[in-house]
């Protein structure tokens, strides 16, 4: 299994928005991939800002590779997401899930 790891920065309005969008938009997207496995949003205030990290699980780096494109190490990250953020990660890192 492969974990591919995102990070970014928004306002707490911005997070708001980005909520909304992995919500309605990126998760029935990523659920009708091959491979797909599952997702996480997480964030954490930090004053003004929210730091924000999307874990997602694949079933392999050729699932990845499918959603992704070339190299799998980019970032998808939609207009309407990077309209709601601060800084956003243009890398992902992927990690061979070794336990669980």
């Amino acid at each position: 299994m492969i974990a591919r790891s995102w990070r970014a920065t928004a306002t707490t309005a911005g997070a708001e928005r980005y909520d909304l969008h992995f919500r309605t938009a990126v998760l029935p997207e990523l659920r009708a991939v091959p491979g797909f496995l599952t997702a996480y949003l997480m964030r954490r205030a930090r004053g003004a800002t929210v730091d924000l990290h999307v874990l997602t699980l694949w079933e392999s780096m050729a699932a990845v590779t499918a959603f992704a494109g070339g190299p799998p190490d980019t970032a998808v990250v939609e207009d309407a997401a990077r309209a709601a953020l601060l800084t956003f990660d243009e890398r992902v890192r992927h990690y061979d899930t070794v336990a669980a």
